[in-house]
């Protein structure tokens, strides 16, 4: 695997080097050993997989508070999505800031999550599945969230959502 940090402390591009034979191709996407030594301490405990079957769903802001903060890898398995990170470590020099990447099953790329992130998507095609890699147990009523289109971060999304919830509609403005 190749680790490559992105402008938020902490958020890691995840790419694998998958070995391509007549037969196809087989890639390590998660080794502790590999996570340890980019300086990554993630073991996940939870595996959670997000079926989406229209193009253009969102899925996002979300987060938890500490002691329930969530670290995550997470991979596309089927279709492709635009996959956005907000910095909303109130101590981190990039407080506020976001970096969006595009995932797809074919390039078998993760991004990597410390706690304290937002995470959202928007997929890019019908029919796209993320695998989360969860770092700790969910635990129920600690999720919380920040609007999609919050002026405060001001996510360049690459198209407007055709499906949300009503949930990650109506999230609060950031900060009250």
């Amino acid at each position: 695997m190749r680790f490559v940090e992105t402008e938020l402390p902490g958020v890691f591009v995840v790419d694998a080097e998958p070995h391509a034979d007549e037969r196809g191709a087989f890639a390590r996407i998660y080794c502790p050993t590999e996570f340890r030594a980019a300086g990554i301490d993630f073991a996940p405990t939870q595996v959670n997989l997000s079926r989406n079957t229209a193009r253009h769903t969102l899925r996002g802001m979300h987060y938890q508070d500490p002691p329930h903060a969530e670290a995550k890898l997470v991979r596309v398995t089927r279709g492709a999505i635009f996959d956005v990170a907000v910095d909303l470590r109130r101590d981190s020099p990039t407080f506020s800031r976001w970096v969006g990447v595009e995932l797809n099953a074919t390039s078998m790329r993760g991004l990597f999550l410390p706690e304290g992130i937002a995470h959202g998507f928007l997929t890019l095609c019908g029919d796209t599945d993320i695998l989360y890699q969860m770092g700790r147990d969910h635990v129920p009523g600690a999720g919380r969230g920040v609007r999609f289109d919050d002026p405060a971060f001001a996510i360049d999304w690459p198209a407007a959502p055709a499906v949300i919830s009503d949930r990650d509609r109506t999230w609060p403005d950031f900060g009250t």
